[in-house]
């Protein structure tokens, strides 16, 4: 596994290559200065042979020990075990240390025969396991960094995904609301208007949704494009209520950038027109306007004596998507002669800030 970088990363949490290579130089380097210090007190072959001792324990001690990590990763992997995982990682230093040292020695005296003199263990072993367990310590420092990091990602995908699967179905409640309404509308044009009328809102409502579909799954769009949809839903309306729809536009060039929740002021719009008399005696004025960054749609309330089947889905599916987008409020104003609508007006660095 040495040799394999995405092994490497999956299990010890980042490619350890160099780590080894130099960490084992610098440790067995640190060993022998501590116990002999050969390169200011002997001879340079002398101090050589003396640090490749060192050098050989810690070769052993490391390959053992980082082994036995891994393995403990794959059978306690989570952050929840990492208590188990440490006490375990000292219990294998420990028995590695001194089974490395009395193998260790036994092989060095048989090679070198008479010449070579191993150190008291009671010197050495415990600096060494102290030593040992710290550098170990840093493999699994650098693991719990990693799951952590991954835990806190997962979880922020889990929460957008589950965000965002609670704005896909706002968005798609919004459309068959428009729908339902769209068809009220055909059927009186059809009772009171002829044939003729009725195909032309046909078409006009085809140049609508074609916009619908044009808008795709974004959660904000341009105050400009929500602008131009929600004239041509107007300009739909228009053809059943002539002169007795107006509207006062009020929307300054410089919004005209800012970033809405697709279909809200459509939505809007619909609502007033769905819930209000409209007639040549009692026209109904609705204006739009601009004011310390929020649109502002207001008319005057003439309500109808018999009101059309409701989905009730306009208003609040509004404030939801706000709040899930931005967690700024929608503001609703109704004095019982004025009704007063204020939309945020957003940028695109406001999507994912929860309240």
């Amino acid at each position: 596994m040495l040799f394999n970088k995405d092994k490497r990363i999956k299990y010890l949490g980042f490619n350890d290559f160099w780590f080894v290579v130099i960490g084992i130089l610098v440790l067995s380097l640190v060993i022998d200065f501590i116990f002999n210090n050969s390169f200011a007190t002997r001879p340079l072959i002398e101090a050589l042979i003396t640090w490749g001792v060192s050098l050989f324990f810690t070769i052993c001690n490391w390959f053992i020990i980082r082994p036995v990590i891994i393995l403990l990763r794959k059978s306690y992997p989570d952050l929840k075990d990492i208590s188990k995982r440490l006490v375990l990682l000292f219990l294998a230093v420990v028995s590695t240390v001194l089974l490395v040292d009395f193998v260790g020695n036994k092989l060095l005296s048989v090679i070198f025969d008479q010449r070579y003199r191993s150190m008291s263990s009671s010197q050495i072993l415990l600096p060494i396991i102290i030593i040992s367990t710290m550098t170990m310590a840093i493999y699994e420092a650098i693991y719990y960094y990693t799951k952590l990091k991954t835990s806190i990602i997962e979880k922020e995908q889990a929460k957008q995904a589950i965000t965002q699967a609670q704005l896909d179905t706002l968005r798609n409640q919004a459309q068959p609301h428009f729908l339902f309404n769209s068809l009220n509308t055909l059927r009186d044009i059809i009772d009171e208007n002829s044939k003729e009328d009725a195909k032309k809102f046909v078409d006009k409502l085809a140049d609508v949704y074609r916009f619908i579909l044009e808008s795709g799954s974004a959660n904000l769009i341009p105050l400009r494009d929500e602008l131009r949809f929600a004239k041509s839903y107007i300009h739909v309306q228009s053809e059943r209520f002539g002169d007795n729809l107006k509207l006062n536009w009020n929307i300054p060039e410089a919004s005209l950038g800012a970033m809405i929740v697709p279909m809200s002021l459509q939505l809007l719009l619909e609502n007033a027109i769905k819930h209000n008399v409209i007639a040549r005696s009692k026209p109904l004025v609705i204006n739009v306007d601009v004011k310390d960054n929020l649109l502002i749609v207001n008319n005057h309330i003439q309500s109808k004596s018999t009101q059309l089947p409701s989905t009730k889905v306009g208003l609040k599916n509004i404030e939801k998507r706000y709040n899930l987008i931005s967690g700024k409020p929608v503001e609703v104003s109704n004095d019982g002669n004025q009704f007063t609508v204020s939309l945020p007006l957003l940028k695109i660095s406001d999507q994912n800030k929860q309240p």
